[in-house]
């Protein structure tokens, strides 16, 4: 249930409807924009009765919200929600670039890469020092040396930092380097992860699941923003279908559908989408024109000598290249291309 104050409503006013939501053992989250405050109303369906609440001083209509997420929703929030990260502004407008190689192997390979993908264009550089691998037998990522690796390369090139976190456990120790907290596909519904997240004041990235709806991938960020951390990005990595000639079907169509249902920014990631090299730009490019926010690539300055994903890695050259086609398209479909001076 969403309660819409009137526009010349007192905080007085506002006040005493908090205090009733809370009252009636519910809990509010608001929202307040340019000329409306919003207020959701979380709890039990069963046992809300919005009739005490239309009486009450200030209010203006009280609206039943039909979808099963609420927060996330363009009922609870007609505006993008913008979300800054040191001073980048991702959603509302603005096409963000993340880059940088699928693992952090070495300072000398993220720091060669950092460098490369900022002159680029990149804002913000991506690497995992956790690595969650299908196989017990695979690289598993450097987990704490890596993070100082990241921290360093922060320090050097003023770029924002993401990395993935496997486990509410890692979760202090890896907020103290990312400025953006990554949540994998494969934890998309690890709902202590996502509760511990939402405790968090870092921005989170939630990644799609394989196999998973889009009425599923929202409901995981309710997950988030219903414990109090509003700064959710949404990522479409591809999902799981048939076809053999990717490794994963990229979702085009999810970014409409978001965007229709939700306020919350989303970006694509071509990388795991595609699972090779010789279809990642191509993706880029119709990521951008689609309506994205931002996009996700891997890159990597040796990728036959990558220990992960090696095969979907852009080398800086080729990053470089498709980013020139990326200016033109972000120019293109109205929106305003990130920088970082």
């Amino acid at each position: 249930m969403i309660i819409v104050m009137k526009p010349a409503s007192s905080s007085k006013e506002l006040e005493h409807v908090i205090k009733t939501i809370h009252k009636q053992g519910f809990k509010p989250h608001v929202s307040k924009g340019e000329e409306t405050t919003i207020i959701g109303v979380i709890g039990d369906e069963r046992k809300l009765d919005p009739v005490p609440f239309q009486l009450l001083p200030g209010v203006d209509r009280v609206i039943p919200v039909l979808k099963p997420f609420k927060l996330a929703s363009r009922d609870f929030k007609r505006d993008d929600t913008v979300i800054k990260v040191n001073g980048i502004p991702i959603g509302g407008g603005h096409f963000t670039v993340i880059a940088g190689p699928c693992a952090v192997e070495s300072l000398e390979q993220v720091m060669e890469t950092a460098k490369k993908i900022k002159g680029a264009g990149a804002v913000i550089l991506r690497g995992g020092a956790y690595k969650p691998r299908t196989s017990p037998y695979s690289f598993q990522g450097l987990g704490p040396a890596g993070l100082k690796i990241l921290a360093e390369a922060k320090k050097r090139t003023g770029l924002a930092i993401i990395t993935e976190v496997m486990s509410e456990m890692d979760l202090p120790l890896v907020a103290e380097t990312s400025d953006i907290l990554q949540i994998g596909a494969r934890n998309m519904q690890n709902f202590a992860l996502l509760d511990a997240a939402g405790k968090q004041k870092k921005p989170i990235l939630l990644k799609r699941g394989l196999s998973s709806t889009i009425e599923e991938f929202l409901l995981s960020a309710e997950y988030i923003l219903s414990r109090g951390n509003y700064q959710v990005i949404l990522c479409e990595r591809g999902i799981r279908t048939f076809e053999k000639s990717t490794r994963n079907t990229l979702d085009i169509s999810a970014v409409p559908v978001i965007k229709k249902q939700s306020h919350l920014p989303v970006i694509l990631d071509p990388s795991h989408a595609a699972g090779y090299q010789e279809y990642v730009s191509d993706l880029a490019y119709a990521s951008a024109a689609v309506g994205a926010d931002g996009i996700m690539i891997e890159v990597h300055p040796h990728p036959e000598k990558a220990f992960c994903d090696g095969q979907e890695s852009l080398t800086p050259e080729q990053f470089k290249t498709m980013m020139i086609k990326i200016k033109s398209l972000v120019k293109v479909m109205g929106k305003r291309l990130n920088k970082v001076s």
